[in-house]
């Protein structure tokens, strides 16, 4: 599915504010989980309330499983709960469900004609099922609050907004991958986790400094002297990777934290691809 916006909100004349409430983000979340529900999309692992009785998936028993997996209670049967669901709540289901959810092959199974039960299916495959729910959900989730997603991973982000989310989207280009792509990554995802703390977001910047740490010899025959120092400079003399009393720390600390983050994400991302085009240059000469 496109996340495409159409003309009222993507030209801004949509009067009022697009944000949902809890209220309503509960009405679609629980609309959404009945759409995958009906496909059979949560047989095989949740089992199907069938009209002779709930039969359980291959986790058992629902109710104690997502117990023992959420440290939640009274979460299932999900629609007994629909009118009253929390945030944190409709996060936790969100990923779960991500996480259990299958397509099921339509020729398998059989279908259950009393009282129009429906089809019982005998055979799954996971396939593009978490991407149809994913999208689903990504289209709900990035007009809550302040704006979310759900990973690929299965973890709710929240979302920068604006001109800077395709710099999260973007993929750092292969190069050194243990080094420097993987550490990138981990690094995003630990600082847009959902109600990171300081310190979570400051770790990630700290992953990011150290990734630039272990580029520093590549950069120096592609950057000047006095940039190369500058670009450390940040990192230590503002209260991010050491700690002295000559530090600077008397900022607003999720602005500056944000600021520093994405000046990091960027500079690594120029950095490598001027690394990369130093070294080829290299080799043809």
């Amino acid at each position: 599915m496109s996340d495409r916006r159409y003309y009222s909100v993507r030209t801004g004349r949509l009067k009022g504010n697009t944000e949902l409430s809890l209220q309503v983000l509960r009405e679609f979340f629980v609309a959404i989980y009945e759409a995958f529900e009906n496909k059979g999309y949560f047989q095989e692992r949740l089992g199907i309330n069938c009209v002779d009785g709930y039969i359980n998936g291959s986790v058992g028993d629902v109710v104690l499983y997502s117990f023992r997996k959420l440290r939640r209670k009274g979460l299932f049967p999900i629609l007994s709960r629909k009118d009253d669901f929390t945030e944190d709540e409709i996060f936790d289901l969100i990923e779960f469900l991500y996480d259990h959810v299958s397509q099921p092959i339509p020729s398998s199974g059989h279908y259950h004609s009393w009282n129009q039960c429906g089809h019982h299916y005998s055979e799954f495959i996971q396939g593009s099922a978490q991407d149809e729910f994913r999208d689903e959900i990504n289209d709900l989730l990035r007009d809550y609050n302040e704006g979310y997603e759900l990973s690929r991973k299965g973890e709710i982000l929240s979302l920068p907004g604006g001109s800077l989310e395709p710099l999260l989207q973007a993929a750092v280009p292969a190069y050194d991958p243990s080094n420097v792509s993987a550490r990138v990554e981990a690094a995003v995802e630990k600082f847009r986790r959902r109600k990171s703390s300081i310190e979570d977001r400051r770790d990630a910047i700290r992953d990011l400094a150290d990734v630039l740490e272990h580029l520093r010899p590549q950069l120096k025959n592609v950057l000047r002297s006095q940039d190369e120092a500058d670009l450390f400079n940040i990192a230590n003399n503002f209260g991010i990777r050491h700690h002295n009393a000559r530090q600077k720390i008397d900022y607003d600390r999720l602005i500056w934290l944000s600021w520093i983050f994405y000046f990091y994400l960027a500079t690594i991302h120029a950095a490598v691809r001027l690394v990369q085009k130093s070294e080829e240059t290299s080799s043809r000469s």
